[in-house]
């Protein structure tokens, strides 16, 4: 019985030194997952707007192969749908640690808003390289969270972001929450509520209109 006793003593022990720092790594994997998957957006972004004279999707009509009309009634997912050809699969519209939202097999049957986690600024164009072009849906304005729709965010509009994805890890306490922008010049910056209030007024424009899924 001391034997056995001391055995479960030794692995709880083990446990304790060990979870900490796997949970260290998991989050770090799935940080940097979501950050390529938002690189690999931007590079879907560019690649078609090379073939669609510098224009992205919500900035060319429906009935030139682009998707404003739509994405400017907050169908996120038409978008992307348009850009299918140059995502090659929808399962990189899932952030890693999104557990509200699930991938889809493909862009055609049932790919709605629901398979996707990252905003498209709708008014993002290749001048302003400092626009939001996308990222992380998770805000809240005013404390409250954001729903599916259209959101403008002025310079001064109190934003930030919830709890829901990429808080992230430090040796003695768990920082604020943190959120991934990808931006027109294709950079993705990982930001705080206040880095991304920062961001927000450096975007060269005063209101910048966002599509939430």
């Amino acid at each position: 019985m001391v034997e056995v006793l001391v055995v479960v003593a030794v692995l709880t022990i083990i446990a304790a030194i060990l979870l900490p720092a796997l949970a260290i790594t998991k989050y770090k994997t799935s940080k940097l997952g979501c950050v390529t998957c938002l690189k690999q957006i931007g590079l879907a972004y560019r690649i078609w707007a090379q073939d669609n004279n510098d224009k992205y999707p919500m900035q060319v009509s429906v009935t030139n192969g682009g998707a404003m009309e739509l994405i400017a009634t907050g169908n996120v997912a038409a978008c992307f749908q348009v850009m299918s050809n140059q995502l090659s699969t929808p399962k990189i519209l899932i952030c890693p640690t999104d557990t509200n939202r699930i991938a889809a097999t493909n862009f055609a049957i049932g790919f709605n808003n629901d398979n996707i986690s990252y905003f498209v600024g709708l008014d993002a164009d290749l001048n302003h390289p400092q626009m939001f072009l996308s990222g992380d849906d998770n805000f809240a304005v005013g404390g409250v969270p954001v729903k599916s729709g259209l959101l403008q965010l002025s310079t001064h509009t109190p934003v930030a972001w919830t709890s829901l994805r990429h808080v992230a890890y430090d040796s003695h306490f768990w920082t604020p929450a943190r959120g991934n922008i990808l931006f027109v010049d294709g950079s993705v910056q990982q930001l705080t509520t206040k880095g991304l209030q920062q961001a927000l007024q450096q975007t060269g424009v005063a209101t910048n209109r966002l599509a939430i899924p």
